[in-house]
């Protein structure tokens, strides 16, 4: 499998990591339809279970280049190519799946599309080529968060939550390009200002589809006896994040000048590099 191997030849323990990540979901579904565990719309449940994860692998994609600034791992931006190849795929197998679902009606399932989706984000999705993927990928995000919310119906737990992650990637990405880096000082002020921002956005939700005081759903955060609402989550991943990222920036580095290298060691290097 030389698509899991480096320039060098060896293996990519990244690249690998990734790769499972990305069958996993699928190997999951299969064995699923294969007990006959998908309940009695099978066809329906596999449609959801692979749109959810389309747009959870399009966000990790979206993370990666956070990610690998944050941590200060480089050799993450390997893992981006697999998880968003991988994030098509699912895409193509949801949209498969909902063709088999409408009896292969094209006709329907265009019109359905066109009902739901703007002319723009459809000439965005229309090409194929990893490229455009790539150029195109935050209007995707954006457009397969709001198919989300429109799919889910009153249960909108995950798709805000989701949605809290998006607006993270998006403000990270804002922030980077006005200041050139973002410390941990703006990660923690990023994590709260996202997780707020969460929170309103889901209580306006409520407000405007179902009528619910706006202010009640904003206090029933602060209920224990609540289910932990999706601005939690996104808090507490934000935290996570500029934790990770103030602990790698402190880890002491090994100075390559206190190691003693034998002279030996240094002729071979002069000779190598002299033939190169």
């Amino acid at each position: 499998m030389p698509f899991l191997r480096e320039r060098s030849g060896r293996w990519s323990p990244v690249k690998i990591v990734a790769f499972v990540a990305a069958i996993l979901p699928a190997l999951w579904l299969a064995y699923q339809a294969a007990a006959d565990e998908l309940g009695a719309r099978p066809v329906t449940e596999a449609i959801h279970q692979a749109g959810d994860w389309t747009l959870r692998f399009l966000l990790i994609t979206l993370a990666v280049t956070p990610a690998q600034r944050i941590f200060n791992y480089p050799r993450l931006i390997l893992a981006r190519r697999t998880l968003g190849v991988a994030s098509a795929g699912y895409a193509v197998l949801h949209f498969s799946l909902y063709l088999l679902d409408q009896h292969f009606d094209v006709l329907k399932v265009a019109s359905e599309i066109a009902l739901r989706s703007t002319d723009a984000a459809i000439s965005r999705l229309g090409s194929g080529r990893w490229h455009a993927l790539h150029r195109f990928v935050f209007a995707i995000a954006l457009l397969a968060s709001v198919h989300f919310f429109m799919q889910s119906k009153l249960n909108t737990y995950e798709p805000v939550l989701m949605a809290g992650f998006l607006i993270w990637l998006l403000a990270y990405r804002a922030l980077y390009r006005r200041n050139g880096e973002v410390n941990p000082v703006h990660l923690v002020l990023l994590a709260a200002g996202t997780a707020l921002v969460t929170a309103v956005g889901e209580a306006m939700l409520y407000l405007l589809t179902s009528g619910v005081d706006a202010r009640r759903l904003l206090l029933a955060h602060f209920d224990l006896d609540m289910e932990v609402r999706p601005a939690w989550w996104v808090l507490a991943a934000g935290l996570a994040v500029a934790g990770i990222g103030l602990w790698r920036q402190k880890r002491p580095r090994q100075r390559p000048s206190a190691r003693r290298v034998s002279p030996s060691a240094v002729s071979g290097a002069i000779q190598v590099q002299s033939g190169s």
